[in-house]
């Protein structure tokens, strides 16, 4: 589940409560109206998030630029599921505005899991295969009607240049903060690196909050508000900000990622890692951090040997 809202202009976000989500279910789906509600920690950013009973998720888009994805995911991801190795979101019902909530909005069956993270994940090779494995399998599903890129998902699948503006904006500002220079000569490498124009679904959020385990391995793929049918390179940049190194080699080799590609999912890798960098600069929190992190993996891999870190 996205955690954090996109990257560019924030939209404005409506609350919601437990009382609210009851009364709308009570309304519009009365055979749910004893279960209890619950928020869900961590629940996201994009969509309010809540528990219906043990087995069931409300999902409340909390903004009307995320309710655009709730029709598309009722219409697709019933088409994608039969066709992928692991579990993914299965929509129970939709429904509509009401109880002073202005948006549609989904019920979901529950999955299991906990979300990724570097120190969960038991075998960190076996975990970019399987992923890999599902990539690859998601790519292989007939794109024929299927969503192109737009502000339903924040134009994933189109191309790199969409964010130029907000990468050399970000650049500037780190200047004198970290070593820019590498960045800009990946970020050009991103931007020539052209696509064959062959379209395949991506997810386009493939990312550790919506990457679920169980027993430390890769069980279920989750938030699909971002998928479409364009260039797959976005779902490549997982591969830094998640992967080591030998599971970023074996991810790449279970992928057969050209070269272009590769550079293209880095480039998505990297547009995000700078951005927050500008977002957080001065911050000491996790975020920040992490973003170091990832523009770290992203150098080395491009230049071994050497490493983006903070200017004293």
């Amino acid at each position: 589940m996205s955690t954090t809202p996109r990257l560019g202009p924030v939209p404005q976000r409506i609350a919601v409560d437990a009382n609210q989500v009851r009364r709308l279910v009570a309304d519009q789906f009365p055979q749910w109206a004893g279960l209890p509600v619950q928020p869900v920690a961590n629940g996201g950013w994009d969509n309010w998030t809540f528990h219906l009973g043990s087995r069931k998720l409300v999902r409340l888009p909390s903004a009307s630029e995320y309710a655009e994805a709730v029709d598309k995911e009722h219409r697709w991801l019933p088409a994608l599921a039969p066709e992928l190795p692991l579990p993914i979101p299965t929509p129970l019902a939709k429904g509509e505005p009401g109880a002073g909530y202005p948006y549609p909005w989904s019920v979901y069956q529950w999955l299991d899991g906990e979300p990724a993270s570097a120190d969960r994940i038991a075998d960190p090779v076996r975990f970019a295969l399987d992923l890999a494995g599902f990539l690859a399998a998601l790519q292989g599903v007939d794109t024929t009607g299927g969503p192109r890129p737009g502000q339903h998902n924040w134009y994933r699948g189109g191309t790199l240049r969409t964010y130029d503006g907000q990468v050399r904006r970000a650049l500037t500002a780190l200047d004198g903060h970290v070593d820019v220079n590498p960045a800009r000569e990946i970020w050009k490498s991103a931007l020539d690196a052209r696509w064959d124009g062959v379209e395949s679904w991506f997810h386009g959020d493939i990312a550790r909050g919506n990457l679920l385990l169980d027993d430390g391995k890769l069980a279920a793929v989750i938030d699909f508000g971002t998928c479409g049918v364009g260039d797959p390179a976005c779902d490549l940049a997982i591969a830094w900000t998640l992967l080591t190194a030998d599971g970023r080699q074996a991810f790449r080799e279970r992928l057969s990622v050209d070269d272009a590609t590769w550079a293209r999912g880095r480039g998505w890798a990297l547009w995000k890692a700078l951005v927050t960098c500008a977002h957080t600069l001065g911050d000491a929190g996790d975020s920040a951090a992490s973003a170091l992190r990832v523009l770290d993996e992203i150098f080395s891999e491009y230049a071994p040997g050497a490493v983006i870190t903070p200017k004293p």
